[in-house]
């Protein structure tokens, strides 16, 4: 199947590394150019390199209030036009309700919250200011629909980031822009080992989450990164304002 995206140009944040990192390996790996960023500017240069030259790094922190305009220009100066974002974030820091500190909490808001919204915001005005239309996508998680024991911070943001997503949808929908949200499950990257370690037995804790998903299996970033391609690609023109689990059917619900 063609999914159209030969020679679409993304921006996709989070990418040194992760579902960000896999997401854009996808989307070139089918023709795409893709601007990537980061913070961490030797791993952006370096995940940009193993692109190839259909890519090019830039190193931004999302919370940096003129990151998302420096990377739509990016984009459209490297490659010549802008075709769709997906923003892709760190997880939050760990802890329950009782521990998290205020620091923690305004520190994530700044990055996870308030940083996707800004970047999201602004490649849906220059998509739509385009008159091409064109997608944006946001890499949320499962505790949109349902707290995730240990991680209070991104129980209490990706809600509210999903509740955006749809609100943006409605409004930029007439201008030929789509809105899409990507919840992963247990995808088997750094962080996720990170959390299954905090258990103090990450094989016990690893098999008791496997044991929970229909496929009785972690998915790869492989996996994740096909289906952030597809969604943003011309081949899911009539999908948006939804949320998509990519989780190996562990939310069977609607």
């Amino acid at each position: 199947m063609d999914l159209g995206l030969k020679d679409r140009v993304y921006v996709v944040t989070g990418a040194s590394r992760g579902l960000g990192n896999a997401s854009a390996r996808a989307l070139v790996a089918d023709g795409a150019r893709v601007v990537v960023s980061s913070r961490d500017e030797k791993g952006i240069e370096a995940a940009a390199g193993e692109l190839g030259p259909d890519a090019l790094g830039v190193a931004a922190d999302n919370a940096d209030p003129g990151a998302a305009e420096r990377l739509v220009q990016a984009a459209r100066e490297r490659f010549g036009r802008f075709d769709g974002m997906l923003v892709s974030v760190g997880g939050p820091a760990p802890g329950s309700a009782l521990e998290n500190t205020d620091e923690q909490w305004r520190a994530a808001f700044d990055s996870v919250f308030l940083g996707a919204v800004r970047l999201a915001r602004t490649a849906a005005a220059a998509l739509a200011e385009s008159g091409d239309g064109g997608v944006v996508g946001l890499v949320l998680s499962g505790s949109v629909h349902e707290p995730i024991p240990g991680l209070t911070i991104s129980n209490g943001l990706r809600p509210g980031l999903a509740g955006f997503a749809k609100s943006l949808a409605d409004e930029v929908g007439p201008r030929g822009v789509r809105v899409v949200g990507l919840l992963p499950g247990r995808i088997d990257t750094d962080r996720v080992r990170e959390l299954d370690a905090l258990s103090g037995d990450p094989a016990a804790s690893r098999a008791a989450a496997e044991a929970r998903v229909p496929l009785r299996r972690y998915g790869t970033p492989e996996e994740f990164g096909r289906a952030a391609a597809f969604l943003l690609s011309p081949a899911a023109s009539y999908v948006t304002g939804v949320m998509v689990p990519v989780d190996g059917g562990g939310r069977r619900g609607f």
